[in-house]
């Protein structure tokens, strides 16, 4: 009981804290000579030169239903309608391009020809290339390629 009541003594001294640590968006600091610091024009992200596009399809293959979890340009993890595919466009920056952007997508189980669950075949191409597959639904690894 005693060390319960400490942990949530710690807890609630922890959030106390990092509630204090925050400031609002409508308040700017205070310097030493009592004077408003204020945000300046040069603090302002600026856009990424050397952008480059990657058209990216995932696709997973079957026949029914099946969970399909994704990431691309966006993310996802719903029932699909097989066979399905997504296509979208992955914008890399120039740190994308020097470490990579992972790209995947995980498919579910769908019932095989000798009637046993097994993973559902998936494909991704990038730019209208296939880049990865789960050799038919015989990997379980689901598929992934970081595009770069």
């Amino acid at each position: 009981m005693g060390r319960t009541l400490q942990s949530a003594a710690a807890l609630v001294a922890a959030a106390v804290l990092l509630t204090g640590c925050g400031g609002d968006s409508e308040t700017t600091g205070t310097r030493a000579d009592g004077d408003k610091a204020s945000a300046s024009a040069s603090e302002t992200p600026k856009a990424e030169p050397g952008k480059v596009t990657h058209e990216v399809t995932l696709q997973v293959g079957g026949e029914g239903t099946a969970q399909v979890m994704y990431h691309a340009a966006t993310d996802g993890f719903d029932t699909q309608t097989l066979p399905w595919t997504k296509t979208e466009t992955v914008e890399l920056t120039d740190a994308h391009q020097a470490v990579g952007y992972l790209v995947s997508v995980i498919p579910g189980s769908v019932k095989g020809a000798d009637g046993l669950l097994q993973p559902a075949p998936c494909v991704i191409k990038v730019d209208g290339k296939q880049v990865a597959d789960n050799d038919d639904g015989k990997s379980a690894e689901g598929c992934s390629y970081t595009i770069k």
